[in-house]
């Protein structure tokens, strides 16, 4: 056992590992979607301020929703993730890299198909001197592929970073009471991370689709 081998997500040849990205959804009982408890209503609003921010800044309309979804599945498998012994799926890049992908392939399909002229003009910023235009389309196209390596190194850095101080920190037995009051303020700085990570990981998709 390293370090590393609470990421690791093949333990054995019955590995259960990844039921974590559908265990949260699976396990909420039936009451919670009919009745009007404190969580619902909490997650609720979450919902109503998500989807009036993204409507106010997204052109393609319709995408409210599947944005908002997005940052709910991201949340909710990162909280997940602080749990004892659950497997953190969002720190890995084949599950970060799988959300990013198909977003930034369909936005750039749906822009060069239906406005290819809109997307030539993103290519060159206003301003740009004639002889810099080449140099410029070079580095905007350059920027645009590496986006969504970009989005998912950086959901699964973050969420990797806190989960391996907590390691450490869990692996040093001295000053027992010192440690439990830096483990209790790294689990709430965590709980913060999560629902960050999530909005801005729906926020940068949100706002490379407005450029279409």
């Amino acid at each position: 056992m390293n370090l590393f081998s609470t990421f690791d997500p093949s333990t054995g040849l019955l590995s259960m590992n990844w039921m974590s990205m559908m265990m949260p959804i699976m396990i909420i009982p039936i009451k919670y979607w009919n009745n009007m408890n404190k969580i619902y209503l909490f997650m609720e609003m979450i919902n109503k301020f998500m989807f009036y921010e993204i409507k106010s800044s997204m052109k393609i309309k319709g995408t409210s929703i599947m944005m908002v979804s997005i940052f709910m599945y991201i949340m909710i498998i990162n909280i997940n993730g602080l749990m004892p012994y659950m497997f953190t799926s969002s720190s890995h890049l084949s599950f970060s890299l799988a959300m990013a992908l198909p977003m930034w392939i369909s936005s750039m399909m749906y822009g060069w198909l239906k406005n290819p002229k809109s997307m030539m003009i993103h290519l060159i910023p206003m301003g740009t001197p004639t002889v810099l235009m080449p140099f410029m389309v070079m580095i905007e196209s350059i920027s645009n592929i590496i986006r969504p390596g970009s989005l998912a190194v950086r959901l699964s850095a973050n969420m990797i970073a806190g989960h391996l101080i907590m390691a450490l920190l869990g692996s040093n037995s001295s000053y027992t009471m010192l440690l439990i009051i830096m483990l209790i303020t790294l689990m709430m700085f965590e709980f913060a991370v999560s629902l960050i990570q999530a909005y801005v990981f729906m926020t940068l998709i949100n706002l490379y689709s407005s450029e279409i």
